[in-house]
């Protein structure tokens, strides 16, 4: 059985006696310089900055899915710094997230500010700072919000998790499987031992 090992949580920027109700504006106006944000349950979270590996397996994964994305024309693809609004106001940033293209019509280019609801597809890439808490955490909004496939990845014990749902993963995938995309992004597929790959040079 795969656990998620417990860490410290990202610091709390602010704790405020009410909560407080973050404007897009206000949300939007914040310095970025070196920091990721989220807002949760009024609170502002900074996520920190991420390991080398950390990074290495998003770009790995982004190339892979913007490659086979922007092919069949399927929808957008977001970075981590793309904070998407949840219905409690709440707002979350995946590492790396898709939205499909019947979530965006009508729309001739993206908007300056947030999208609403969770992405088709939410990808965790699990950090030392992550704690199972928050994992669930996030697991819940993004499914209650519109998502319909979550990927956690923990790039030190080089697995996966896939979830269709917050309350158990459905596979635990490891170096000799492959990731698919399913019905959410249909075509994809990448070996698990290519995400997790080591320098070539």
């Amino acid at each position: 059985m795969v656990t998620l090992i417990q860490h410290p949580a990202p610091t709390q920027l602010e704790t405020p006696a009410e909560e407080k109700v973050w404007t897009d504006a206000e949300f939007m106006a914040l310095n970025r310089d070196g920091h990721r944000y989220e807002i949760v349950n009024g609170e502002l979270i900074d996520t920190g900055n991420r390991s080398a590996k950390h990074g290495y397996v998003a770009v790995i994964l982004s190339a892979a899915l913007f490659n086979c994305v922007s092919t069949q024309k399927l929808g957008a693809m977001f970075d981590s710094s793309t904070a998407f609004k949840m219905k409690s106001g709440n707002k979350r940033s995946p590492d790396v997230s898709f939205m499909a293209k019947e979530r965006l019509q009508g729309l001739d280019e993206l908007p300056d500010g947030f999208l609403e609801g969770a992405p088709d597809l939410a990808v965790e890439i699990l950090s030392p700072s992550n704690t199972v808490e928050e994992i669930h955490n996030k697991l819940v909004e993004y499914f209650d919000n519109g998502s319909r496939l979550v990927w956690v990845i923990n790039p030190k014990e080089k697995y996966v998790l896939v979830y269709r749902s917050s309350e158990e993963p459905d596979r635990l995938l490891k170096s000799i499987d492959s990731l698919d995309g399913e019905e959410i992004v249909p075509g994809f597929s990448l070996a698990i031992a290519e995400l997790f790959q080591k320098l070539g040079f």
